[in-house]
């Protein structure tokens, strides 16, 4: 057994995107190790402008950021979207950046990159973040806690990483960023349209545009255990009846000091026992309600007049499918012919079949609609109704109310 680091550069092959099979990839790199793939989308052309990314930001409810570094003094200015539009012919020929997240919600073409990334579970995927940069622009110097691809889409940037053992990890004050006050880098790269690096959680980078250049950022969801944790015991608080408190018949007589002896510890414990002795069931219902939960709070509207089931099997007859609504995500678990489907937040009984079709985000169509039994047409009913499933093409979060 060896504990070299596997190469930390490859070029992508026709059939391996990756340079390696998926497998070899989540065995030696996934959150291990980075690794540049060159070539990755040969003869990548970027689904999305400046221009379009540009005007995307400064629709309502995007979740936009532009970032602008000042020189002289070392100054970083941060704004928050959405923008008016004529902010963007103020900005200086070099040193800002803007960041959209979220861009696969609203452009399809963008949203289509992530079926490249099918040997990862989608749940597992959080979105597309897509920044152009000026020349120059930056981010600064930084570490996030997720893995991400960086899929160079238009112009060079130049990637600097530090993959040495405990790199510092310490901010920078009186930043509003997060920036590194020590940054060494030990790999320096440019990379051109097509170039993809994966970065896993916790590893130093600084990217900087050498020309004007568009980047997409797949970025993955990673709660923190804090974050699990406060949700988990909320979810089991609210099933506890009010009835159910900490108590102590057995209570004896002792100092009145104040004092929290072992005796009171131990009655804490048994209180505290739900946490403790949760389920796999219960678990795995409180896990896919939570990571099913659009992050950003974006909410999918009930169209004003829903299709009945007859209409919804017409138009499929005519050539119609059903889609997922952009802020849908969804997430499923069961053996068998039924399955636990989640789908933000909620939890429905569906098919196995149709379960694993609409976590794939497949379209409903004609022929799958043959083969759906009476139940999962009746659930595919229910999801149009609320929006979740609807006719092509889908709705645009545009056309949604911001929560």
């Amino acid at each position: 057994m060896t504990n070299t680091a596997p190469p930390i550069e490859r070029r992508a092959t026709r059939s391996q995107r990756l340079g390696i099979p998926p497998a070899a990839f989540l065995r030696d790199y996934w959150q291990k190790h980075p690794l540049l793939v060159r070539g990755a989308f040969p003869g990548f052309t970027s689904p999305i402008s400046p221009d379009d990314l540009a005007g995307l930001s400064c629709e309502e409810g995007t979740l936009g950021r532009l970032i602008v570094h000042r020189a002289r003094g070392d100054r970083w200015q941060v704004h928050s979207g959405p923008f008016p539009e004529d902010i963007f012919a103020s900005l200086p020929e070099r040193d800002w950046t803007l960041l959209v997240q979220d861009v696969d919600k609203w452009d399809p073409d963008v949203a289509a990159l992530l079926q490249h990334f099918a040997f990862l579970p989608r749940w597992r995927i959080d979105d597309v973040m897509v920044s152009f940069a000026a020349p120059e622009g930056s981010v600064g110097a930084h570490v996030d806690q997720y893995d991400v691809f960086l899929i160079q889409g238009l112009g060079q940037r130049r990637w600097m990483i530090d993959a040495g053992p405990n790199p510092p990890q310490a901010f920078r004050k009186g930043v509003e960023l997060k920036l590194l006050q020590h940054f060494t880098p030990t790999h320096d790269w440019v990379l051109e349209p097509g170039d993809m690096l994966y970065l896993p959680p916790g590893v130093p980078h600084h990217g900087v545009a050498l020309d004007a250049c568009l980047t997409l950022s797949v970025g993955m969801r990673a709660p923190s255990r804090g974050e699990l944790l406060v949700d988990l015991a909320e979810t089991l608080a609210e099933r506890l009846p009010e009835t159910a408190r900490y108590a102590d018949p057995d209570l004896a007589p002792g100092a009145s000091d104040g004092r929290i002896d072992a005796a009171t510890l131990d009655r804490l414990r048994r209180a505290l026992e739900p946490v403790g002795q949760i389920d796999d069931e219960t678990l795995a219902d409180w896990f896919g309600g939570f990571i099913t939960r659009y992050r950003s709070g974006g909410e999918i509207a009930a169209p004003p007049r829903a299709l009945s089931a007859a209409q919804v099997e017409s138009r499929l007859e005519r050539g119609a499918a059903l889609h997922l609504h952009p802020l849908a995500r969804c997430a499923w678990r069961g053996r068998g012919v039924r399955a636990r489907l989640h789908v933000n937040g909620e939890c429905f009984i569906a098919g196995g079949t149709l379960a694993r079709r609409l976590c794939a985000r497949e379209p409903v169509d004609a022929t799958a609609w043959a083969t759906l039994g009476q139940e999962d047409r009746a659930l595919v009913h229910a999801l149009v109704k609320r929006g979740i499933l609807a006719p092509s093409p889908p709705r645009s979060p545009a056309q949604e109310s911001p929560a």
